[in-house]
């Protein structure tokens, strides 16, 4: 089972990745941060080294894709291929951070990828507000991260919006990180898992209300909406 959370940054996926993985007791597979030789210089210079860093994320997600098809390991992923190529790189693009060239050549890269890549068997998106987004950068503290621009965000979240509202690879299920405490509240993330059950298992728990997270109902992508009361 390989289960991929997506969202913005600051949307809580590292920790709803450790919280699922210590639930399920399955592996878990992170983001490569700590590890990424560009982070730095691409928030200090992202016109010089968007390209460079989009093509370290692109392959490093690659290879944990290739690790999961040769394990057959259960995991939890933190963020998706796909994010990289219809979102951030586009996005370096469309603000003149990212040359025409260098886009191309990245999506021709990750066309070619694609063909050797398997859909996680469930998406989880964690959709947050821009507010949201700022204050839990602000609260995690990483010193990189706070020359980001609230436009930044918001040209991203705009981007994760017409993306999943796009998604056809699997199931999707969409959580309202403005409305779930997971990280501190033991009930919301219960809501999460019980979510998650219901997917893979194909049960529909009594209290897991059937939305997209707009207040639709989700027929066609069989979308759950955990929200707090």
């Amino acid at each position: 089972m390989h289960i991929a959370i997506a969202g913005n940054i600051g949307s809580g996926k590292t920790t709803l990745t450790q919280l699922l993985a210590r639930h399920y007791k399955w592996d878990q597979l992170q983001e490569a941060v700590d590890n990424n030789p560009y982070l730095f210089d691409f928030y200090k210079d992202m016109q010089r080294w968007s390209f460079n860093l989009q093509i370290f994320f692109l392959n490093s997600r690659f290879e944990q894709l290739m690790e999961i098809r040769r394990s057959g390991r259960n995991v939890i992923q933190d963020r998706t291929i796909y994010e990289d190529a219809y979102i951030f790189a586009p996005n370096l693009h469309a603000m003149g951070l990212m040359t025409t060239r260098d886009f191309e050549n990245y999506f021709r890269l990750f066309n070619n990828m694609e063909t050797s890549v398997v859909p996680p068997d469930l998406l989880i998106y964690l959709r947050a507000s821009v507010e949201t987004l700022v204050r839990q950068i602000s609260e995690r503290g990483r010193e990189y991260e706070t020359s980001i621009s609230i436009d930044y965000l918001k040209r991203l979240n705009e981007r994760y919006e017409a993306w999943i509202g796009k998604y056809d690879k699997g199931r999707l299920l969409v959580i309202d990180v403005d409305n779930n405490s997971f990280p501190t509240n033991a009930e919301d993330l219960g809501k999460i898992v019980s979510g998650i059950d219901a997917e893979i298992h194909g049960l529909f728990p009594a209290d897991a209300p059937s939305t997209n997270g707009n207040g639709k109902a989700a027929k066609q992508k069989k979308k759950v909406a955990v929200k707090k009361k």
